[in-house]
């Protein structure tokens, strides 16, 4: 477990590099009190939390508000409270489907294996058991990893898609260097141990997930046909010249690069985020060309 908020943290912390010191200190601050806050229900709601029997694992689940249906999916081991400033937000006016991934959270899975395949293919079982016949999705990091093979592979299940820190390859075409050398030896050390125990294995098929995959071909990015939009930041985990290149290969796409930002745009620049996607899924998407791009 401590693996695992060693890895959740270092990614909020890489996200918060490009602000002041003062700013840093202070949104650190908040999000380690929202998280700890005993108020914050978000994957411990008991009321409206439920098991889904998904694929040979029990997945659990929370929904909050009404409407038209909208998934979250969080990054590698993270969970629903990831998404504490995005929930009351959307459930306004959607039906929040907020779930732990596979092997994450309260979504146990004992199994060795583990990929962005499996967990894509869960996330459109789960709406399959949910009786739902599609849904607008976002997705975090290996969420958005997630989204972007859904809609691959799921197409009738995503009417549009939003992501944010997403990657197709685990080099350093995608992540910097500098990334790399703070996230490989945690795994290389967690490899080499031969009496992990369950927490450590847990860990390690986590980090593994993480340094040697994913492998999505542009050619199948070509093939998404929901409306989808592309975030970044500027100073990401992910290079903006990658997140550019999911854009430009995804036929019908926005592009949003944050100035002044690194991996956690749901956290830092929760308001603008938030009111950005829900203006994408709001309006029909408007393909932009000829005359249209002097305006």
């Amino acid at each position: 477990m401590k693996k695992l908020l060693l890895l959740l943290i270092l990614f909020t912390t890489i996200s918060l590099l490009s602000f002041s010191q003062d700013e840093f200190a202070k949104l650190q601050s908040d999000f380690e009190k929202m998280m700890s806050d005993p108020k914050n229900i978000y994957g411990k709601n008991k009321t409206v939390g439920k098991y889904y029997d998904i694929r040979g694992f029990k997945m659990y689940v929370e929904v909050y508000g009404q409407g038209k249906p909208l998934l979250f999916i969080h990054g590698n081991g993270g969970s629903i409270n990831n998404f504490t400033k995005q929930i009351p937000y959307f459930a306004k006016s959607y039906k929040v489907i907020i779930a732990d991934s596979r092997a994450q959270g309260r979504s146990a899975d004992a199994a060795d294996s583990l990929s962005y395949e499996m967990m894509a293919d869960d996330y459109a079982a789960l709406l399959d058991a949910m009786k739902i016949d599609s849904a607008y999705v976002v997705g975090w990091s290996d969420g958005g990893i997630n989204g972007l093979l859904m809609a691959i592979r799921h197409p009738e299940k995503v009417k549009k898609l939003a992501i944010t820190g997403a990657n197709l390859r685990p080099d350093t075409t995608a992540v910097p260097q500098e990334v790399w050398d703070m996230v490989t030896p945690m795994y290389t050390g967690l490899k080499a141990k031969p009496d992990k125990n369950e927490k450590e294995k847990d860990g390690y098929k986590l980090l593994k997930l993480l340094v040697e995959n994913p492998h999505i071909p542009l050619s199948d990015l070509q093939k998404i046909s929901c409306p989808s939009l592309v975030i970044g930041g500027d100073h990401d985990v992910i290079k903006a010249e990658h997140t550019m290149e999911i854009y430009k290969n995804i036929p019908n796409a926005y592009l949003w690069i944050l100035p002044n930002s690194g991996h956690s745009t749901p956290i830092v620049y929760a308001n603008e985020f938030n009111s950005k996607i829900d203006a994408f899924f709001k309006k029909p998407y408007r393909k932009i060309e000829g005359v249209g791009r002097f305006f």
